[in-house]
């Protein structure tokens, strides 16, 4: 048989369980009470974090875009002096192979024109004036009579 120091054990144990129990149920209650206010703040927050983060990646990305944008200015430079040098190389070796055919310079053909003008000069000078050429005449063709 169950004595009353066995019933003054488990009653401090049935009462402690019994707070617990009640403890949960006031939790859940207050949680479905204040459970929308705590989800609208949670979401709050969440949007206020979602801009930061955004706002933080168009930032970078923004650098992003500048850095690349300086780098291929800079590439395009660097090849647009490369083209220059390669043209250079190209039009001296093509001249000088033209010299070792024998073809003359652009420097040697500009003379020969001075001088083939000048000499053109003199000779219009030095020439006599020319009579007129005449005017050739029709023929006169005879008229068939009918």
């Amino acid at each position: 048989m169950a004595t009353k120091d066995d019933d003054r054990k488990a009653d401090p144990i049935k009462d402690s369980a019994q707070q617990i129990w009640l403890a949960g149920l006031g939790a859940f209650a207050k949680m479905q009470q204040e459970g929308s206010k705590a989800f609208e703040a949670l979401v709050k927050d969440g949007t206020g974090m979602q801009k930061k983060t955004q706002q933080a990646a168009e930032e970078t990305l923004a650098q992003a875009q500048s850095r690349m944008a300086g780098l291929a200015s800079e590439l395009g430079t660097k090849t647009a002096a490369g083209w220059g040098k390669l043209e250079n190389i190209f039009e001296e070796r093509v001249a000088r192979a033209l010299t070792n055919l024998g073809y003359p310079s652009l420097e040697e053909l500009d003379a020969l024109r001075a001088r083939v003008e000048a000499l053109e000069a003199q000779l219009k000078a030095s020439a006599p004036q020319a009579e007129p050429a005449e005017t050739p005449r029709r023929r006169r063709t005879p008229r068939s009579e009918g």
